[in-house]
């Protein structure tokens, strides 16, 4: 049996948690209802709340496993064919699977992208 108390009132949440509970629901693997449960709300608000992520109203914090990747701008495609073509967009290599980035590119498509191939490496 599992007793609660303070059933049915009404908590505050600052945006700094209100991000950092998002940020873990996002973590690759995570059920989101065991993030909600484990925070004490319902599994819908925390789909709000990762909606409003989505849509930028709320900022999450910095992934601390973030990767920063030199980038050389050149005016064509290098010997090997990758690099930056301003007409055709921007040619990343990573964990040695080439993806090409053009304008217009799903941000959170290239994003899922970039995470599989890092969990991948």
């Amino acid at each position: 049996m599992d007793i609660r108390t303070g059933v049915g009132r009404r908590r505050r949440w600052t945006a700094e948690q209100k991000g950092l509970i998002v940020a873990a629901s996002f973590a690759p693997g995570v059920n989101v209802s065991d993030v909600a449960r484990r925070h004490e709300i319902s599994p819908q608000h925390l789909f709000q709340w990762r909606q409003a992520a989505k849509a930028g109203r709320l900022v999450l914090p910095l992934d601390d496993d973030a990767m920063f990747a030199r980038i050389a701008v050149d005016s064509g495609t290098g010997p090997d064919g990758l690099g930056v073509d301003c007409a055709r967009g921007l040619v990343v290599e990573i964990a040695g699977a080439v993806v090409r980035v053009s304008r217009g590119t799903d941000m959170e498509l290239l994003t899922a992208v970039a995470r599989a191939l890092k969990a991948a490496a």
